[in-house]
């Protein structure tokens, strides 16, 4: 039988409809695309997917069932391994993970895992019922520090094992960066929610408004009965590049920008909460996080959309699939190009400190990539004197974030490393202080859903066994 060489498209909005609402962009895809795209896996014995994948699913398993039309069934596949599959498979890299793996893809275009793992977990979630699920409970206490990815991951299964887990999360929903710093477009919240809530079928509690460090320490999680914590808090802090006119109004770091769209629903007319609604962006960055603040300016009525990025479109880190979003909906891309000042003026009379003004405008210098480095990356080399000024007035930050230093501050015997990550024991998550592990953006940085889910799974697991072996 020969095979389609190509994956079936996903059914997406159309672009210039889509710059213009929040709606999800990718519809999903229907029963009879599913398993059409089902039927192109090979079968391989050695299933190489598997190993590529971070939460190692059952990937042959899952596609087998799709092509046998027993959609429960490969949900309770994916649903083993991994406690957020809806979420899973709308935004994690399966192109750079386990489609890259993928023995079709030598000579095709690799077997659609990502789509055909969210149409099962869409399914699954569009008839179940909110029942509570029976597990028997062991007597221990767990306490989980943040809702994000790795945090739910390992609280999922830890609570499956029986333990009586307690989430802490410091905003008022749960979710994390999932709701914060994902735009409703590409992951609409109520997914989030749905996930969310077949956790706590399980019996983990969440407990939101809850700053660890603040409210309580971590000390005092143990003095209350908890015998581990699992700290998952993430990597909220935002990084800024330190040039002039970056305390000028109408500066945002990604992460507020998207966190005040996202999470406070600004694009919403009724929404209380304030955000710039600007005529000209800049977006500085190249990553997912410059992407989803780009498309989402667009959509809160921006006319012109620039994504200012150092390095050439081929290190561009972003996911292919994201970027060409972006290009259909008319986001321009100012390619080996560095922001050195960010332009301002003040309207207010007697007071000409830039500082205190508005962005007029963002300075860039023009770059050429220089030789590659121990790693094999190349590195922006400024080109002299060809500074330029792009009309703006708004200009976020989009390069990166570090862990919040309030955890590492508060708690006595936690060691970090020099960006702030917590120093962790790579198998087991582990830290330097008895009875704490942690996983996620919390040790590594920012990076992606489903690595933090994956490090949220290998300290559950330790965890287990590190109460076992203290209960014997």
């Amino acid at each position: 039988m020969s095979v389609q060489p190509k994956k079936f498209p996903m059914p997406v909005q159309e672009a210039a409809l889509r710059a213009r609402n929040f709606d999800e962009v990718a519809k999903g895809y229907s029963t009879e695309i599913a398993i059409k795209e089902a039927q192109r896996c090979l079968n391989c014995k050695n299933s190489p997917c598997v190993v590529g994948c971070p939460v190692n699913v059952r990937i042959p398993e899952v596609i087998s069932k799709i092509v046998n039309k027993d959609f429960d069934g490969a949900y309770s596949v994916i649903s083993q391994s991994s406690s957020l599959p809806a979420v899973c498979g709308r935004v994690c890299p399966q192109e750079t993970q386990c489609e890259s793996k993928c023995t079709l893809g030598v000579k095709f275009e690799p077997v659609a895992i990502g789509r055909l793992e969210r149409f099962v977990a869409d399914f699954h979630n569009s008839k179940c019922e909110e029942n509570q699920v029976k597990t028997q409970t062991n007597g221990h206490r767990v306490a989980v520090i943040g809702s994000g990815p790795s945090g739910l991951a390992c609280a999922g299964d830890l609570a499956k094992k029986g333990y009586k887990v307690t989430v802490f999360e410091a905003l008022h929903t749960a979710g994390g960066v999932l709701v914060y710093g994902i735009p409703e477009f590409r992951l609409p919240k109520k997914i989030v929610e749905k996930e969310v809530s077949e956790l706590k079928k399980y019996g983990v509690e969440i407990i939101t408004n809850v700053v660890i460090g603040k409210t309580v320490t971590v000390d005092e999680l143990f003095e209350d009965g908890y015998e581990a914590v699992f700290v998952g808090s993430g990597a909220g802090l935002p990084r800024f590049m330190g040039i002039c006119g970056e305390s000028l109004k109408g500066v945002y770091s990604a992460n507020e920008f998207l966190t005040r769209a996202n999470l406070m629903k600004a694009y919403d007319v009724k929404s209380h909460t304030p955000i710039m609604r600007a005529k000209k962006v800049a977006v500085v960055g190249g990553g997912n996080v410059a992407m989803d603040a780009a498309r989402t300016a667009l959509r809160l009525g921006a006319e012109s959309v620039y994504i200012i990025y150092r390095r050439s479109m081929e290190e561009l880190p972003a996911r292919k699939e994201e970027v060409e979003h972006a290009q259909e909906e008319g986001i321009r891309f100012e390619i080996l190009r560095n922001p050195v000042e960010i332009l301002g003026f003040n309207n207010k009379k007697n007071n000409r400190d830039p500082r205190n003004g508005f962005v007029s405008g963002i300075k860039v210098i023009k770059c050429e990539l220089g030789e590659p480095d121990e790693r094999g990356r190349r590195s922006p080399v400024p080109i002299p004197d060809s500074e330029y000024v792009i009309d703006v007035d708004c200009v976020i930050m989009a390069i990166g974030t570090s862990p919040n230093p309030l955890i590492k501050n508060t708690t006595a015997g936690l060691e970090v490393n020099r960006q702030g990550g917590i120093i962790v024991e790579e198998s087991t998550g582990k830290t330097t202080k008895e009875g704490v592990f942690a996983g996620g953006d919390a040790v590594t940085g920012a990076a992606t859903v489903i690595l933090a889910m994956g490090a949220g799974k290998t300290a559950a697991k330790a965890i287990d066994e590190y109460l076992l072996k203290k209960e014997v």
